[in-house]
């Protein structure tokens, strides 16, 4: 797998159900506020709800930092919806479920099971520029956890405003930061 980190996303435009209403979503569409690609296998699933219920619980929390979550699979707009239909976990949630049929996307974030035609478990923080700053790639099995996805974000974004320090790890808004430099070599 291709190192991501510091890379631009690059050019797409996928359709999407959002809001009871079909869209377009595009890469430009990133630029100006932080997001999260949330790669999932698809629909109709048995994990896949509870983490998109998960997001969807938080969501108002990711907004507040100016970020937008993009829940992505390989299934089609249409089935978004039907998938809200049918579910109420689903019904609830109020960020675009972005279609990716055609795997473009997944393919681009190196996420996209070949064979199954399914995207692995990938959560991706991008920048305002459009720049990937942080991922994580799971198994099929294995679900995230969306306050760990939100500190990383608050994390992600205390390192771009203040670039000569660092957050150690189970870092906070509030908590101590780091500043590297000679005199903490073997003080941590």
């Amino acid at each position: 797998m291709a190192n991501l980190i510091n890379s631009k996303v690059e050019p797409f435009n996928v359709q999407a159900y959002h809001l009871g209403e079909l869209k377009n979503v595009c890469d430009t569409d990133l630029l100006g506020h932080w997001s999260i690609f949330f790669f999932y296998p698809a629909d109709f699933t048995f994990v896949c709800p509870t983490e998109l219920e998960d997001l969807s619980d938080t969501y108002e929390d990711f907004k507040k930092l100016n970020c937008e979550i993009y829940s992505v699979s390989t299934d089609s707009a249409f089935v978004h919806k039907a998938w809200a239909d049918a579910s109420p976990s689903i019904a609830k949630i109020r960020y675009p479920m972005l279609s990716d049929s055609a795997g473009t996307l997944s393919r681009a974030f190196h996420v996209l099971i070949e064979e199954a035609g399914q995207a692995l478990r990938g959560s991706f923080i991008v920048n305002p520029e459009g720049i990937i700053k942080a991922y994580e790639v799971h198994d099929l099995g294995i679900g995230r956890n969306a306050e760990e996805l939100l500190r990383k974000l608050e994390a992600a974004q205390f390192v771009a405003q203040h670039g000569d320090q660092v957050c150690p790890a189970r870092w906070k808004p509030g908590k101590s930061t780091l500043k590297p430099g000679l005199d903490l070599v073997g003080k941590l």
